[in-house]
This record gives structure tokens, sequence and C-alpha cells, in this order.
């Protein structure tokens, strides 16, 4: 196993019990669950990875609780995606980076879509910017890996089942780092 893989075991041994404020859902249960639906989606090995990982950020974040509730952005769409582009290629790396440009892309794009996000999404969503102009929507549609930062964006919003049953902590750790190995 890698010294990577090892700090993402650790990183989700340590943090992923941490729940969403207002979501009742873990930070791994989040995570699997949205693996999971990029799985059945069938999406590439890579883009089930950014599914995994899109949040990483927020467990790499030294703040305390939910940023957001006392308005501060932890741009951990940055934090994850820089974080992960050390070791992983752009296929993995970017989609978490365009995962917050994605929202705002949908936001703007389909009307009825901001009224599917939760309390916390709605927060978020002010303080990164909020909905995207139509040029900013033509540029970043454009852009290399837009479609599937959208693609995980749907997965995301998804992804926040309390009611879901996951497997055992161990469990789906384990799932996470063999599909780790097998895109390093």
């Amino acid at each position: 196993m890698s010294l990577f893989t090892c700090a993402l075991a650790d990183l989700y041994q340590e943090k992923g019990d941490l729940f969403y404020d207002g979501e009742g859902i873990s930070q791994l249960a989040h995570a699997w669950q949205c693996g999971q639906l990029a799985k059945a989606g069938g999406a590439s090995p890579k883009l089930q990875l950014a599914a995994w990982l899109h949040d990483i950020g927020h467990l790499l974040s030294k703040k305390e609780g939910t940023p957001t509730t006392y308005g501060h952005d932890d741009r951990h769409e940055h934090v994850g995606g820089n974080y992960l582009l050390s070791v992983f290629s752009e296929e993995v790396s970017q989609p978490v980076l365009m995962h917050v440009l994605a929202k705002r892309y949908l936001v703007t794009t389909y009307p009825d879509y901001r009224k599917a996000l939760s309390a916390d999404s709605i927060r978020s969503l002010e303080l990164q910017g909020g909905a995207m102009s139509e040029n900013e929507c033509s540029q970043f549609i454009a852009l290399p890996f837009a479609k599937d930062a959208v693609s995980l964006r749907r997965w995301d919003d998804l992804a926040k089942n309390p009611d879901l049953n996951m497997p055992a902590k161990a469990d789906a750790i384990a799932e996470l780092l063999n599909l780790a190995e097998e895109c390093q």
C-alpha cells in the first residue's frame, strides 16, 4: 500500500464519522454513496474515485464544524483537488476542483435545480459566488472535465440519504483504498 493510500485510510478513519451540519450523514457515508452512484452510472474508475473523494478538502481542513454556518467558504474543492493532483491524474483531480463550479452552472442552467439543494448547499452556493452569468456558463461547460464535474455534482446531491445502509466503516474504507490503488 502506498504512503498516500495509508494517509487516506488514516484520514477517513479519523474524520470519516464527522457529520455535515443539517445533512444527517457522515463524511464517509456521503463519500461512499457518491462513489456507489458513480459506479452505478457507469463512470470510469477514475471518475468513481473523484466521486468518492470530492469532499476530501473538508476532511483536510483545520476548521471546526460546518464552515458555512459561520459564513466561511473553506474552498474545499481547491484544497481537495490540489491535494489529489499531487498523486492522481487530472481525471481524478479536475472533477473535484470543478464540482463547485458545476453546482453554480446547474443552478443557472436548470431553474429547478436550486430547489433540490440541501440547506448547507444553498448556504455554500452564496459563499461560492452564486449563479453563473451566461458567459461564465459557456466558458465552464467548454472546459475539459466539465461534463464529469456536472455528473459528479449530480451524484453529490443525491448522496445524502441517511437511511441508506452502507458497509461497515472498515469495509467502506477498504473499498475506497482498493479503488485508489487501482487509479494510481
